[in-house]
């Protein structure tokens, strides 16, 4: 299977041209991933663009690749949008690791009234970043075109003020109605809360549902916070006939 490997300032790959790998980028294909010449892989720029071709010279500081086919994808409509609450450990990171792969369009951090880790002033940014580098990986494992954005960190009151213009779903056992019997907009985002290692509060249960937001159930059993997100995606991809 070709490997995926992005270069975000690419703006073309016509077919028969070549495309260099330089940097950090050249060196984890040629060291970690070990690209050889005449081998396949594909080159992208997280914003549509994936080209696939034959690696023509490969070393630490560059990698040239022959463009054999290249094609644009549109991003997807409606837009699926995670809104992962901080958790212990490396849950929440691994949740953002799974919905990258699952095809999720924008990941958000959310400070939730029981999230045990917390991001003050000076982490939420390094951690903003930490979790775009997994999704940035992540993309490339899973050779998507599009790498989602991680944006800055949410408060409640700034996912109740989005559910003022967007379809957003909170994931709760005490929901009255399934995410699978849901109805969905055929444009637009929507958007997936998942709480924390003790789930979402009344309190914000109260304030997003007050501005809109529909409290949803996936099932019978609870899921962790790792895969509570995931888990509504691949619904979602399903309903949305992505898959």
């Amino acid at each position: 299977m070709s490997s995926l490997f992005l270069r975000e300032d690419l703006t073309e790959a016509p077919v028969g041209d070549t495309v260099e790998l330089t940097g950090a980028e050249a060196k984890h294909a040629a060291t970690v991933n070990r690209v050889r010449v005449s081998e396949s892989v594909s080159v992208g720029n997280g914003a549509g663009l994936l080209a696939t071709g034959t690696v023509e010279s490969s070393s630490a500081s560059s990698v040239v690749i022959r463009v054999e086919h290249s094609e644009r994808s549109d991003a997807a409509s409606p837009a699926l949008v995670l809104v992962q609450a901080l958790a212990k450990g490396d849950r929440d990171e691994r949740a953002v690791q799974a919905a990258t792969e699952l095809g999720v369009d924008a990941i958000v951090p959310w400070s939730a009234e029981r999230s045990i880790s917390r991001w003050d002033a000076q982490k939420a940014e390094k951690g903003r970043q930490r979790w775009q580098t997994i999704a940035r990986e992540a993309t490339k494992q899973s050779i998507r075109p599009w790498l989602p954005e991680v944006e800055a960190l949410q408060s409640t009151a700034q996912l109740a003020e989005r559910a003022s213009r967007a379809l957003v779903l909170v994931l709760d056992p005490r929901g009255e109605t399934t995410l699978a019997e849901t109805e969905l907009p055929s444009e637009g985002e929507i958007v997936i809360v998942v709480g924390p290692e003790g789930g979402v509060s009344p309190a914000e249960l109260d304030r997003m549902a007050s501005a809109g937001a529909r409290i949803v159930r996936l099932g019978s059993t609870v899921l962790r916070t790792s895969t509570a997100g995931p888990a509504a995606l691949a619904v979602l991809n399903v309903r949305l006939g992505r898959w």
